[in-house]
């Protein structure tokens, strides 16, 4: 199994990436939100940053609530569908989140749901975090949001079938060489065509994050292990969520 140099910008383009992952839990999202926003407290007309923010679901709901959003995604079919969503306090670009955006902008830069860890060198990991940590304001907060290689790595489901609409996708995973490999192999049966791609996520532990926000300068103020933000623990969580700030020039 293995995984093209740039297999993101081909598949979450794809509708079969939209249909496949159709079913993600709206609700529990949202509560999590309510909840970092309560931990953050961020001024009311604070301006935020979506990195990696697909179709603009969740970069809506922070704008609904009076925040200026602004989101940022490699899809051009993600982008496109976010910006019929578009208003005065929220709007959205296409970008390489390995290149610098808005420097020193935003009070607040989120990324959601494992959308990190996609590159296969540490150069372009390392650049992608320093977008998120330059397009903050001095004293800006970062919240990171990735799940946790240990207990992924325990609760491993190395095959299973699901079908939609008509589409079969056999799924297979395995970790190999510190990357989480998915092979999704499509069969559209009303279209009668078969397609194959490969998802592949770095194995980042926490101390591999506090090695790339050190680099940065970024410091951890709080590590969580789950949507309810329990504390973390490295064989038993579900999720890796970084609370950092970005420092202040002396």
């Amino acid at each position: 199994m293995e995984a093209e140099k740039s297999w993101f910008k081909d598949w979450f383009n794809s509708p079969y990436y939209h249909m496949l992952y159709s079913n993600r839990d709206e609700k529990e999202a949202a509560a999590f939100i309510d909840k970092l926003l309560a931990y953050l407290q961020p001024a009311k007309d604070a301006e935020m940053l979506d990195v990696a923010c697909g179709k603009g679901r969740h970069a809506k709901y922070l704008a609904d609530k009076g925040y200026f959003v602004t989101g940022i995604d490699l899809s051009t079919e993600s982008i496109n569908a976010a910006k019929k969503l578009e208003n005065a306090h929220l709007s959205f670009f296409q970008h390489d989140m390995r290149l610098p955006f808005r420097v020193n902008f935003f009070d607040v830069v989120f990324n959601f749901f494992t959308s990190f860890g996609y590159f296969d060198t540490q150069r372009d990991n390392d650049n992608a975090l320093r977008t998120l940590k330059n397009a903050l304001k001095p004293g800006g907060k970062l919240v990171l949001d990735y799940l946790n290689s240990n207990y992924v790595a325990g609760h491993l489901v190395g095959a299973e079938v699901k079908e939609k609409d008509q589409v079969v996708f056999d799924i297979r995973r395995e970790l190999k060489d510190k990357k989480f490999l998915k092979e999704i192999n499509i069969l559209d049966q009303a279209k009668m065509r078969r397609l194959q791609y490969t998802e592949s996520v770095n194995a980042f532990t926490k101390e591999d994050f506090e090695q790339m926000f050190a680099h940065q300068g970024l410091e951890i103020t709080d590590i969580f292990g789950d949507y309810h933000f329990n504390s973390f623990d490295a064989q038993r969580s579900p999720r890796l969520i970084i609370i950092a700030t970005k420092s202040k020039p002396c």
